[in-house]
């Protein structure tokens, strides 16, 4: 039995009780919380449903606990059901009951842990989206490990999701990458607010390699061919080099295009027709005000020429026109303002705000020996996503960068990553997952296979109990990570079901000795520690993190 199926008799249960009192069933949650308690002598698991509930019906907290665990224990699922405290109920299942567990993740193998919570939904989750002028730094590295991860959980939960990258090919920004070009293939030095680094040289030997005469065409077709060439080069090693580090994106949306194609002007013509922009003091307004904004913001300045927001509206437009009911943006910290209007955008389009979402990262550093790292190879300013993935791999990297939540700063340790010890925590995970491939193997190679009708009712250990119930919480836990958008619930959860393995294995022996002849027991261990694996394998993989089979 799961803590959500758990959470349903105990929910069932007090309805029971309110029908039978004639009360008002609205006084029940929807969901019932049960958790597992700190110290394990109180129960496999306990609920306040009584203290949430029983005023509101005017009953007596103890009282209504009791009436509940009446009802509760008279489940087979359930050993005991226990008053504690002002109306506490501390749980126990039947050890049957709690090896079903096993079960339920034997059967379901990679797909356990996999839900509905999003079923027919479609999300449009945008993450990176790095100007094309650089390779990607540490900040986009966070968001390429948070932004698939999360892409992962939001699907396990029943979405579609569209993973897509924006590509900043218009503005300023790409005329100095191309002006830094000309001047590299010039020989001459970086121009002032330019981009540097050894790539940008790199980038303008191979625009000649691929057009010769570049450096003889008038100024402004020179101009447009290394803005051309150099972006779809720039591009293709940000491509590359996500591709290397386990993220792909569906979709590459140019934001040249929204103005080749006539789409910005479309949108602002029809937000002037509709009065969500207004003209004052030659530039044009969004009415941002009126859906919570802070203030008014300029969409077309007083030259005429369309402000960066402009963009942003008629991105979000080209969004919901494909089809999409929500749109996560994924954002660094200097782009709080975002929030409010984008939302302000999508409401003076006549959608709903809540079809816009924007989440915000903070920074990342690098940190070796104690002290910070801070010049990349090739970019020469900052460190970047290859020269991470060189220092520790592409796991570890992945998986440091999603353990923590993006709303706070990170400093990457180095050494500590490079660690095969229990201290690094990606090696804790692995290193339990290979450990368990590896029992699996020696029980091959004694004739032990795994058998789908193990009796999981004879894992009655302390550390077995609290194995199964760490296993059964992996379903909530995805559910919880892909609501509240946070993938570093699944590492963090990883962690603990590594160490509630290793306390497991440490304490109860699993494979036979010597001329030992196996017991039901030593099948119903085998299953668990299949299970075990198992669930490990499936987070791992939400994370974009291999699950090796030796260390």
């Amino acid at each position: 039995m799961t803590p959500a199926a758990l959470a349903d008799l105990v929910r069932t249960s007090a309805a029971r009780i309110f029908s039978d009192r004639g009360l008002d069933h609205s006084i029940l949650p929807e969901r019932v919380t049960v958790e597992r308690p700190r110290n394990p002598e109180h129960g496999d698991y306990a609920t306040n449903l009584a203290l949430q509930v029983a005023k509101k019906a005017g009953l007596q907290p103890r009282e209504f606990a009791q009436e509940l665990a009446d009802v509760i224990s008279a489940s087979p699922e359930v050993d005991s059901a226990e008053v504690a405290g002002p109306g506490f109920l501390n749980l126990r299942l039947a050890a049957d009951a709690q090896g079903e567990i096993v079960r339920q993740v034997l059967e379901a193998g990679a797909d356990y842990g996999r839900g509905d919570a999003y079923e027919g939904r479609s999300i449009n989750l945008e993450f990176v989206s790095a100007n094309p002028t650089g390779p990607i730094h540490l900040g986009g590295t966070r968001w390429a490990a948070v932004g698939d991860a999360l892409g992962r959980l939001l699907a396990a939960q029943g979405a579609k999701v569209t993973r897509e990258y924006y590509i900043n090919d218009a503005g300023a920004q790409i005329d100095r990458f191309a002006e830094s070009l000309i001047a590299a293939a010039e020989g001459k030095p970086t121009p002032e607010d330019g981009y540097a680094g050894a790539y940008i040289g790199d980038i303008a030997a191979e625009v000649l390699r691929r057009e010769p005469s570049a450096l003889s065409q008038p100024a402004e077709q020179r101009l447009e061919t290394f803005k051309r060439l150099g972006v779809e080069l720039m591009l293709d090693e940000i491509k590359r080099t996500l591709s290397e580090f386990g993220t792909d994106f569906d979709v590459w949306f140019s934001e040249k295009s929204l103005h080749t194609s006539g789409a910005l002007d479309r949108i602002l013509s029809e937000l002037k027709e509709s009065g969500s922009l207004y003209n004052a003091d030659d530039a044009w307004w969004l009415r941002s005000t009126e859906h919570g904004d802070d203030k008014d913001r300029v969409v077309v300045k007083s030259d005429g020429s369309p402000a960066y927001i402009a963009g942003d509206i008629a991105y979000l437009r080209d969004k919901l026109d494909r089809g999409f009911d929500l749109c996560v943006y994924m954002l660094g910290a200097d782009h709080h303002g975002y929030i409010a209007r984008l939302k302000a955008a999508a409401a003076a389009m006549g959608r709903s705000p809540d079809a816009v979402e924007v989440l915000t990262g903070q920074l990342v550093n690098l940190v070796s020996g104690g002290k910070p790292v801070r010049m990349s190879k090739r970019a020469g300013t900052v460190v970047t996503m290859e020269d991470l993935v060189e220092a520790v791999g592409v796991d570890a990297a992945r998986y440091e960068l999603s353990r923590y939540s993006v709303d706070s700063p990170l400093d990457v340790d180095l050494d500590l990553l490079r660690k095969r010890s229990n201290d690094n925590p990606v090696f804790y995970v692995q290193y339990a997952h290979a450990r368990l491939a590896s029992l699996q193997r020696n029980a091959a190679e004694h004739d032990l296979e795994l058998r789908a009708d193990a009796d999981v009712s004879l894992l009655t250990h302390p550390r077995e109990g609290d194995l199964i119930r760490t296993i059964g919480e992996f379903p909530a836990t995805l559910k919880k990570a892909a609501e509240l958008r946070e993938p570093h619930r699944v590492a963090r959860y990883l962690e603990a079901l590594a160490s509630a393995y290793h306390k497991f294995y440490d304490a109860a022996r699993v494979l036979p000795q010597g001329d030992e002849e196996p017991t039901p027991l030593t099948y119903a261990r085998l299953a668990l520690c299949e299970a075990a694996r198992q669930v490990l394998a499936n987070g791992l993989s939400l994370l974009g993190v291999s699950a090796p089979e030796r260390m």
